[in-house]
């Protein structure tokens, strides 16, 4: 077990560092989320109800897509110029190298999170003491199991990386506007709601609409936690599997 913790810290250290040195870089990331925040979330004002309060958390479910989806090009980048194999040679847990990681991944969601949030209270988010910091870790759970599967993505697609980019770019929109992050899907036809359903980010949405509004015993909760927490268990067991394999 100590092993694997200072393998994990290890791994985390290499990974969070030339982040902590570029600090800039993460602002610059979250460009595209503030600009929906202070542009979009305005043309929504009394559109929605309390529109703050809808909008702010399906702002940080895109920053978990956006985000921990494309985690993976740092691995894809490691993996095309050989610095990953040289990794994986060494006596470090593999196991260890995927959860360092991803807490790396969700360590970034969370400063970002807590930012879009601190900078949406004077537009009239409210925090509610209970829901607010459910819905983080919620967020930070759904965050871990994209980044695993990002990195899975990443070996799978070595050594020309096209299928990452294919795939990455092919599901991240549907996933978001199918999942009523900037609408309501109340308003659409009953077979684009139908989609909507089966898709697992929805329920994440919903769940952080409720717990950000303060509302911990709506059911939409409970749906959202088992799919995040389901696409957490695959993307560990998935990420897990091909970093063991090898590539």
């Amino acid at each position: 077990m100590k092993t694997f913790l200072r393998d994990t810290a290890i791994v985390f250290g290499r990974e969070v560092t030339p982040a902590l040195r570029q600090p800039a870089g993460l602002l610059l990331e979250m460009g595209q989320p503030l600009l929906f925040l202070f542009l979009y979330g305005a043309l929504l004002d009394g559109a929605v109800g309390s529109s703050w309060q809808w909008f702010v958390p399906g702002i940080l479910v895109m920053m978990c897509l956006t985000g921990p989806m494309a985690s993976g090009y740092t691995m894809l980048v490691e993996l095309i110029g050989g610095s990953l194999e040289r990794l994986l040679v060494t006596p470090l847990n593999r196991t260890a190298m995927l959860v360092g990681r991803t807490m790396k991944v969700t360590v970034v969601l969370l400063c970002q999170a807590l930012l879009i949030v601190v900078l949406a209270l004077p537009l009239g988010f409210r925090l509610h003491p209970t829901g607010a910091p459910a819905g983080i870790a919620m967020l930070l759970l759904f965050a871990t199991g994209l980044g695993s599967l990002s990195y899975t993505l990443a070996i799978r697609s070595a050594p020309d990386g096209t299928l990452f980019y294919l795939v990455t770019q092919a599901l991240l929109f549907p996933l978001m506007l199918l999942s009523g992050v900037f609408l309501p899907m109340s308003g659409g036809p009953s077979w684009l709601r139908a989609v909507g359903e089966v898709n697992p980010v929805t329920h994440v949405v919903d769940a952080q609409r409720a717990l950000f509004s303060g509302d911990l015993t709506h059911p939409s909760v409970l749906y959202g936690t088992a799919a995040a927490a389901l696409v957490a268990v695959l993307g560990l067991v998935a990420g897990n599997r091909a970093l063991r394999k090898g590539v």
